[in-house]
């Protein structure tokens, strides 16, 4: 067995899956295509419609693709990968051209006399162009590489408020050392007053 890609109908990689050694290529997974009935009051649900169900499962009903099982392995590098549908259709269809080219190719190299044949026909397979492509656009790209604010661990956390909590009690302590001087301020001019009576008052016997 061996992890494959899974990807939607458009391509974009959903997950793995586990397929026989030998697998190759590109087979679309399908689902029902069920009618969807109304419910009385008193009837139990539908049941629901299930995700994979291969073409034949369920007769008289028309199955839907729900997307393609890849057997080519997903190049490293893609932020969100996307299988490129179009270009291996065109990839199968090229090869397919080749294949009748061949044996055109191989009909008349048989059919012509040995002595004239020349060099046997080879079957010339065009090679494989890159199929799996960025999914995400350079935007998204740029919003999820941009650098995150890191959360502040507990021990920060923590460290955080301990310093803001002593430069509340220096302010505290700041502001009682300040009215602690006023009020010696206060009662040294208190005692001034009552050492010193005021002076050009009448005095009567």
């Amino acid at each position: 067995m061996k992890a494959v890609p899974k990807v939607n109908t458009d391509g974009l990689y959903l997950e793995d899956v586990l397929v026989d050694d030998a697998f190759s290529g590109v087979v679309p997974f399908y689902t029902e295509n069920l009618p969807e009935l109304p419910t009385k009051p008193g009837q139990p649900e539908p049941e629901a419609t299930p995700e994979d169900v291969q073409p034949g499962d369920t007769p008289g009903q028309d199955p839907v693709i729900a997307g393609y099982i890849v057997g080519i392995p997903v190049p490293p590098g893609l932020f969100h990968p996307r299988f490129d549908l179009t270009a291996w259709r065109q990839y199968q269809d090229s090869i397919q051209a080749a294949e009748a080219a061949y044996q055109e190719a191989m009909s008349a190299w048989n059919s012509t006399p040995e002595e004239e044949r020349g060099g046997r026909p080879v079957l010339n397979i065009p090679p494989m162009p890159a199929l799996w492509i960025e999914g995400l656009t350079p935007q998204e790209i740029e919003r999820i590489t941009a650098p995150q604010p890191q959360a502040l661990s507990e021990l920060d956390r923590l460290g955080t408020e301990l310093v803001a909590r002593e430069l509340e009690m220096l302010e505290i302590r700041r502001q009682n050392e300040t009215l602690g001087a006023q009020v010696v301020g206060l009662e040294l001019r208190l005692l001034s007053l009552e050492g010193n009576p005021s002076e050009g008052g009448e005095t009567f016997v």
